[in-house]
């Protein structure tokens, strides 16, 4: 409305978004190439704002704390310190090195996709998401896929962390680079000599303008007594006395004036964190901790019944896998019982020739003796016919003992068909009785395997369960989760520890494809910083 104030639309857009950590945060528009902030006390018309309509502001953090993870409590303050620092690192108004741009592109992606998933996340699941600044892509001779591999890889280790704990975990790790949270000025020392300010949530920092990483000189909020500013003539005021004043001169007046109000804001933020937390903040983290605790239970009871129903499909999938394995059983006892009963037939039938044909080789035999008999009777008295008779009688009885012989022959190979159609009889009677065991067996295993699908429709009792739970928080509760937090602290150093053995692993291995006429300037200081062991906070502490 054209009465409104600059904290009423602040507040408008504070409400709509459900944000109580308003102190970080302000709405920024852009007058003559220079950035400025509303005025909260300020009817917003009267401000120097655009005339062309629509005039857009952006709803953006105006001040960073110094550990996110202490002081930002809400989880949608959370988000849109994220999403802004996200921005400012794949812009390159952040410097990030290649490893860490690796590992946050990461926690991007579990905060937006979740926990991976093999059979969801298919190679090229990546391909249209911006999640490395172009500079780093440049740096190296390396495909997209193999970025994304890189990021896979690291995103897969993340599995069970929440949308708000990857973008945590993303907070911590870009509030160490060196040009996160800083705000930069071009300007001027009493020589004319060109410098870079930088104001943070630390103090004020001076710069060369070719080397935005590493201050020359820094100013701790709580070492500084007076700031103050004259048209284009800043002073900064040490504590200690005996140190000299610092002046330098701004190219605006306008500039001049966003300077100090940067200032006012992150020593006022600087003091407040050393004091006690006010009224309100402590009820944000009470229910903070009360959502988190909550948080915790909830993703714990989910777990459970994700553990149960994955132990349940498993169950079903090995009994399933059982049932198959006994019916392929079953077949191949069926077609051995097929085998056997064909078997038995052929051996019977072979008897049964057998044994005729032994039976006729008796008749035989008998008709043969019988004629002997005849002949002996019957036989010729003179010699002639006495001779040729003997050797009708030999031959006769020749004939007869052959016969004999190869009708105990036929006799002894029939009995070894009775004694093979015997053991064929009782192999088929073993394969009928595999044959029911098998089948019995499977309907033990269709049972219990109705019971175990059933077991997933019973989960929901767990939710009858879990929502009768009380959350009144007793001093034994808050002891408890106060000792999780102290156990969560110690394995969080552990993984810092194993992070860097990562970060370092990374880089070794993509080193090899960098090209070094790519570097940029700010490279190159980031490794010759990295080669001497500075970082952004023992730095600050040498300059200051």
């Amino acid at each position: 409305q054209v009465k409104w104030k600059g904290k009423d639309l602040f507040d408008l857009v504070c409400r709509t978004l459900g944000l109580r950590e308003t102190w970080f945060f302000g709405l920024q528009y852009t007058i003559k190439d220079t950035v400025a902030w509303l005025k909260m006390d300020k009817k917003v018309l009267d401000h120097d704002v655009p005339t062309e309509e629509p005039v857009t502001f952006h709803f953006l953090a105006k001040f960073y704390p110094e550990n996110a993870e202490e002081e930002l409590v809400q989880e949608i303050t959370q988000h849109l310190f994220f999403l802004q620092v996200k921005k400012q690192i794949l812009d390159e108004k952040i410097y990030c090195p290649p490893e860490a741009s690796v590992l946050l592109a990461s926690y991007a992606v579990q905060a937006k996709y979740g926990d991976y998933d093999p059979n969801v996340h298919k190679r090229g699941f990546l391909a249209q998401e911006e999640l490395l600044p172009k500079r780093v892509i440049n740096l190296y001779q390396m495909t997209p896929e193999m970025w994304e591999e890189r990021i896979t890889a690291w995103y897969a280790e993340h599995r069970g962390r929440a949308r708000d704990e990857a973008e945590m975990e993303y907070l911590k790790i870009a509030q160490d680079l060196e040009m996160y949270g800083v705000n930069y000025f071009a300007i001027r020392n009493k020589k004319g000599t060109e410098l870079l300010l930088g104001v943070d949530a630390l103090g004020l920092h001076i710069y060369d303008p070719d080397n935005r990483l590493t201050p020359k000189i820094s100013f701790p909020w709580n070492e500084i007594r007076n700031i103050s500013y004259s048209d284009k003539e800043f002073t900064i005021k040490p504590l200690d006395k005996k140190i000299d004043v610092f002046k330098f001169n701004s190219s605006k007046l306008r500039v001049n004036k966003l300077i100090l109000q940067l200032c006012i804001g992150n020593h006022d933020l600087f003091m407040r964190r050393r004091k006690a937390d006010s009224l309100e903040v402590q009820q944000m983290k009470a229910q903070a901790r009360e959502e988190k605790a909550r948080k915790q239970m909830e993703r714990q009871r989910l777990a459970r019944e994700k553990q149960m129903r994955e132990e349940a499909e498993r169950t079903r999938d090995e009994l399933e896998r059982r049932l198959m394995q006994l019916k392929e059983e079953a077949t191949m006892a069926n077609e051995a019982l097929m085998r056997s009963e064909e078997t038995a037939d052929l051996l019977a039938e072979k008897a049964q020739i057998t044994e005729e044909e032994a039976k006729l080789l008796a008749q035989k035999a008998a008709e043969a003796e019988q004629e002997m008999q005849r002949i002996k009777a019957t036989a010729i008295r003179t010699e002639e016919e006495k001779r040729l008779m003997e050797q009708k009688v030999l031959e006769a009885e020749m004939l007869a003992l052959k016969m004999a012989e190869e009708s105990e022959r036929r006799a002894k190979e029939a009995d070894q068909l009775k004694q093979d159609l015997q053991e064929a009889r009782e192999s088929e009677r073993r394969a009928k009785q595999k044959l029911l065991e098998i089948t019995s067996k499977s309907s033990y295993t269709q049972s219990m395997n109705s019971s175990t699908t059933a077991l997933p429709t019973d989960l929901p009792n767990f939710n009858l369960i879990s929502e009768s739970l009380s959350f009144d928080f007793k001093d034994t509760d808050m002891k408890r989760l106060s000792m999780e937090i102290e156990k969560e602290k110690v394995e969080y150093m552990e993984k810092s520890k194993h992070l860097q053995e990562q970060l370092n692993e990374l880089k070794t291995e993509i080193e090899a494809l960098k090209l070094k006429e790519r570097e940029t300037a700010l490279d190159i200081l980031h490794n010759e910083n990295a080669s001497r062991g500075n970082s952004k906070h023992n730095t600050i502490k040498k300059v200051s």
